[in-house]
């Protein structure tokens, strides 16, 4: 196996991610179409032909493409450019400053997901630096609005440049990072990811004083009895074949974990008593797994009221509801209808705001055969598993149209913070290694290469 990182390289992937962070693309507003004109740049001054579509004046996405003889099928090494907010007196570092300290590069987008894209621009540049000539075409996508939902970006492209962007395998956002257990690393590929239902209700009531509550509607008590009725349901618990891959991968790199695993999968009405004793035990794994084994229900926002004496008419909570593949949207709604029958449907409305269903990639294909085997080639005592990734991705868009998606950045896990794992995407100082840089662009190039070519 070759090795094409020498130090200028190193460097470049660097500052590359450092030009990313600096421009700001905080969604909304966005602003994307100045990141991806960054992109062109660095891809143009290697050959390569590059085209910006805008959805929005300043919502732009980036494409291009190395050209394959047409004997192997495509891939589309994906990526989004915007990133979400973040409060600069609440870092250590200006969020927007990339700046390279201790090793890492800090700011908004290091992880979410701006290392990513620098990753695959970089090996698009290695695949043509070392002449390597693939079987099928390999396209780069840097897109806009992924943190919006992706409407005006991935979700634009393929409703109106299908055929600039679809290919029959994509490598997008939500993997590859390793979990350490004793005996090894377990490296990641999202290869399945859970659906969205994002809902208001809004409840009536009647007003009245404050100070004689007895003769009004209260409608924020309402809206009480419905967050409650909510999020006290017990969902069903399901193990969908991503998870029981990821839950086989980990029992055999920590045998303790074969029987609780074992167990949960025979009696999985058990699963959460399991999960609790694990938990007491301190195993860190127990809260990872939870999720990822049922719907969740979620309530995020609640507004009502008018004046501190008025009794509100109306009262309204928005829910953050996500679903595993193969629950539906209309089955779920239809759920959450009879767990509110008692409260008085006449006097609630529900809006979708936001709505799609989970979406799962099989395992059993050439390229999670590559991602394993080069990774094994890096590290041979490393095992390699499936993962569904509980938040949302672009790859729901490719999945519905057919396409095999993963989700791989390669990533050693980041040291420890007082003994915890941090997760820094979304959150304060987020950072990535240069370490981490490196290895993730020898792993994609690697895996690229092998699987194309």
């Amino acid at each position: 196996m070759s090795t094409p990182l020498n130090q200028s390289v190193r460097e470049e992937v660097t500052s590359l991610l450092q030009k990313l962070i600096q421009i700001n693309t905080t969604n909304p507003p966005g602003n994307e179409t100045a990141a991806a004109q960054l992109l062109s740049r660095e891809l143009s001054s290697e050959g390569f032909e590059c085209e910006i579509i805008e959805s929005k004046p300043s919502r732009g996405s980036v494409i291009t493409k190395l050209k394959g003889t047409g004997e192997g099928p495509s891939l589309l090494l994906l990526s989004h450019l915007d990133v979400v907010a973040a409060n600069p007196n609440e870092w250590t570092v200006d969020p927007f400053s990339g700046e390279v300290k201790d090793g890492f590069v800090w700011g908004r987008g290091a992880l979410d997901m701006k290392s990513m894209t620098a990753i695959e621009v970089m090996t698009m540049k290695l695949l043509k630096r070392n002449n390597v000539k693939p079987k099928g075409d390999i396209l780069l996508a840097a897109t806009a609005d992924e943190e919006k939902g992706g409407f005006d970006g991935t979700g634009y492209l393929l409703a109106n440049y299908k055929d600039k962007i679809y290919a029959d395998y994509v490598l997008n956002e939500g993997g590859g990072t390793a979990v350490p257990t004793k005996n090894g690393n377990v490296f990641t590929v999202n290869a399945a990811e859970k659906g969205i239902l994002w809902f208001k209700i809004k409840a009536k009531g009647t007003p009245g004083h404050g100070s004689t509550p007895n003769v009004a509607d209260n409608a924020v008590l309402c809206i009480n009895s419905i967050i409650n009725k909510l999020a006290s349901y017990t969902p069903e618990i399901r193990f969908i074949p991503t998870v029981k891959g990821y839950l086989e991968e980990i029992a055999k790199k920590n045998p303790a974990l074969q029987k609780p695993f074992s167990e949960m999968q025979a009696n999985p009405e058990h699963s959460e008593q399991i999960l609790d004793a694990l938990a007491r035990q301190g195993e860190p794994l127990a809260e990872e797994i939870r999720p990822r084994i049922k719907m969740t229900l979620t309530p995020t926002m609640i507004s009502g009221g008018v004046k501190e004496n008025i009794v509100p008419s109306e009262c309204e909570a928005i829910f953050d509801c996500r679903l595993l593949p193969g629950q539906t949207v209309e089955e779920t709604l239809a759920l959450i209808k009879s767990l509110l029958s008692d409260v008085g449907l006449e006097k609630l409305s529900l809006e979708i705001i936001h709505a799609h269903e989970g979406s799962e990639s099989p395992m059993q294909t050439p390229l999670y055969n590559a991602i394993s085997s080069v990774l094994r080639e890096f590290e041979p005592n490393c095992s390699v598993s499936p993962t569904l990734m509980t938040g949302g991705s672009d790859s729901h868009f490719f999945r519905e149209e057919g396409s095999v998606c993963y989700g791989f950045h390669p990533m050693h896990p980041e040291p420890p913070v007082n003994g915890r794992f941090i997760k820094r995407e979304h959150g304060i100082d987020e950072r990535i290694s240069v370490d981490n840089l490196v290895f993730g662009t020898n792993v994609m190039f690697e895996t690229v290469k092998k699987f194309m070519a």
